[in-house]
């Protein structure tokens, strides 16, 4: 069965060979609902099934997306791209190293906050530089205004290194939109413009949401597992703000971002099945270059495989345990994401 989205063609007045496609926009709107009516009502036990089921999965469809997007022979573009693997490396490394050095140094509260603030400021300087670099590269990309904008977000940062912080957990999501917003622009999609659409109902959404769950109850559970999912969207920095509302929003943007890579991006991408395991190969460019590009990029997509069961099985063993470590190391996706974005721009 052939996964390729609708043409012009499938606009056209309905006739005696013509079918007006209309199951997309249908998929869409009940996956949609389908998450905001379970990140309302049982935002706890969604948060865990969503993880459990999709975390993995949805980082592996990352991982071979962006190894489509990553030329074969990196020539002019390669300052940018060791820039970008480098820095993703270097501020993954750096923040999975903060539990151990805060117990290791027995960190005040000043302490960490110092170190959030520079691990921000860090974080901003590298994306700036990676989007000057980005805009030598292509004339019409004149990013130089975001000079004067990474200097004010770092002096946000450090006014509020916490509350910054936390702001990247919430905006995080919403990149696999511009993703996929950028997808459809390149394949000359039918559906970008209604796809644009969709998204000006996205605040209205979550406008719904908070006046639903505004003066709701913080969310009971005193366990382990209960206490990392609500410190993780937002418990403790945003105070005064019902947990059941922090959670709900933040469960219900995930959701749309594991759809968005599970789903609609490999579909407009016209990504092969993940069982294809030659098509795959065969779409991914630096597999092109040789047979031990072929068997690396070969041995990067199954040890994506074998991750993946791994997670699934630590999930099931002991799910706080697992989720801490995903959680940790999780940082290195989101960050890989920055200079696909840029380049995609």
């Amino acid at each position: 069965m052939s996964t390729a989205l609708p043409t012009k063609s499938d606009y056209a007045e309905p006739s005696a060979t013509t079918v007006v496609v209309w199951w997309p926009a249908t998929v869409v709107v009940a996956f949609v609902a389908g998450a905001w009516l379970l990140a309302v009502n049982a935002p706890l036990g969604f948060s865990i099934a969503a993880v459990f089921l999709f975390a993995g999965p949805h980082n592996w469809m990352e991982a071979r997306y962006m190894l489509r997007r990553m030329p074969a022979r990196w020539g002019p573009l390669t300052p940018y791209f060791c820039l970008g693997i480098g820095g993703t490396l270097v501020l993954s490394a750096w923040q999975g190293m903060f539990p151990w050095l805060g117990r290791s140094r027995d960190w005040t509260q000043d302490d960490w906050g110092t170190s959030i603030a520079l691990w921000n400021t860090t974080l901003v300087v590298w994306i700036v530089t990676l989007a000057l670099l980005r805009g030598t590269q292509n004339p019409r990309r004149d990013w130089r205004w975001l000079i004067p904008v990474g200097f004010a977000l770092i002096g946000v940062n450090w006014l509020w290194p916490l509350g910054w912080s936390m702001a990247l957990v919430y905006l995080h999501p919403l990149v696999a939109l511009w993703f996929l917003d950028r997808e459809l622009a390149r394949a000359r999609s039918p559906w970008l413009n209604g796809y644009r659409v969709c998204l000006t109902f996205l605040p209205l959404l979550l406008g719904a949401l908070w006046m639903m769950l505004a003066r709701s109850p913080n969310l009971p559970g005193e366990d382990i597992l209960s206490l990392q999912i609500t410190q993780h969207a937002g418990e403790g920095i945003l105070s005064g703000i019902s947990t059941h509302l922090l959670v709900a929003t933040h469960t219900f943007l995930e959701m749309l971002h594991y759809g968005v890579w599970l789903l609609a991006l490999p579909l407009v991408a016209g990504m092969a099945r993940p069982w294809q395991w030659k098509s795959q190969l065969a779409q991914t460019p630096l597999a092109r270059r040789g047979l031990v590009w072929r068997l690396g990029v070969g041995a990067v997509l199954a040890i994506g495989v074998m991750v993946m069961i791994v997670l699934w099985a630590g999930f099931a063993a002991d799910y706080p345990l697992t989720r801490n470590i995903y959680f940790t190391v999780a940082m290195l996706h989101v960050l890989a994401e920055v200079p696909f974005l840029l380049r995609v721009l």
